[in-house]
């Protein structure tokens, strides 16, 4: 594949997906979103592919959307936000094979979104989860939060979300949001043993026990849909707005006057 942002391997039936934007934490922009898009989409379409592991280089996964490329109507001058979070999201979800998150590091905002929605993740004793949107003016109005709650539970989702706080990677194994946690040293052995075991399995059985889980939150695809058109609109206003600009500015956001 011919990318920019991310490189694409395929080694001993794993597909390799990598965010390499080192320089901002991983962070993805519109062209990050498409090439990850891409390279699932081509994982698919291979047959010696039996899972997919999604990582960020250099220590880090992924820090969510990168602010920097944000304005007052998204980013960049694409339809909607800017970003296809949804294209990606689906794509994670719907290739019949599982995708692993193999995180190191950061995984903040859209970035623990993507750990959350793959099929399995494994992270290392450094790894650091958490959301930060309300306290830039942003949210995941679909699987970053209605699917978050299924995987931690309704009370632990809200307080990731509501107070923006950071968790340790043994924090996310006990909520349920890693499957297992090793040293960053062993972090990528432990994932190629996982997909070792995955690759001797009957194809067609993942891919149906795959859609299986997904039938019961399918329905959160038209939630996100109607969701990211309302965020388009919260990023044209004031308050959204003053979120990107106090991240900008490096100062804390004054949303006290947008209560109602």
């Amino acid at each position: 594949m011919d990318t920019t942002d991310i490189s694409y391997a395929v080694a001993d039936a794993v597909a390799w997906i990598t965010i390499e934007r080192p320089e901002v934490k991983n962070a993805f922009r519109p062209e990050t979103v498409d090439e990850l898009v891409a390279a699932f989409r081509a994982a698919w379409a291979d047959r010696s592919v039996a899972a997919c592991v999604l990582s960020g280089a250099n220590g880090t996964f992924c820090s969510g959307g990168d602010q920097s490329g944000r304005d007052a109507g998204g980013y960049g001058d694409r339809p909607g936000i800017g970003l296809d979070m949804a294209g990606l999201h689906g794509v994670i979800r719907g290739i019949p094979k599982p995708v692993i998150a193999m995180v190191d590091g950061y995984a903040i905002g859209g970035g623990n979104v993507l750990a959350t929605i793959c099929d399995l993740t494994i992270a290392s004793d450094r790894a650091v989860f958490g959301q930060v949107g309300p306290r830039m003016g942003s949210v995941d109005p679909g699987f970053g939060t209605a699917y978050l709650a299924r995987v931690v539970g309704e009370k632990k989702a809200r307080e990731m979300w509501y107070l923006c706080r950071r968790y340790s990677a043994a924090e996310a194994l006990a909520m349920g949001l890693v499957n297992k946690v090793v040293p960053a040293a062993e972090l990528r052995g432990e994932v190629e043993a996982w997909c070792r075991e995955i690759a001797a399995m009957s194809p067609t059985a993942i891919q149906l026990a795959k859609l299986s889980f997904n039938a019961d939150t399918d329905q959160i695809h038209g939630t996100s849909e109607l969701g990211f058109a309302a965020l388009e609109m919260y990023y044209a206003g004031p308050e959204g707005e003053e979120g990107r600009r106090a991240f900008a500015e490096k100062r804390r956001p004054d949303f006290a006057r947008f209560r109602r």
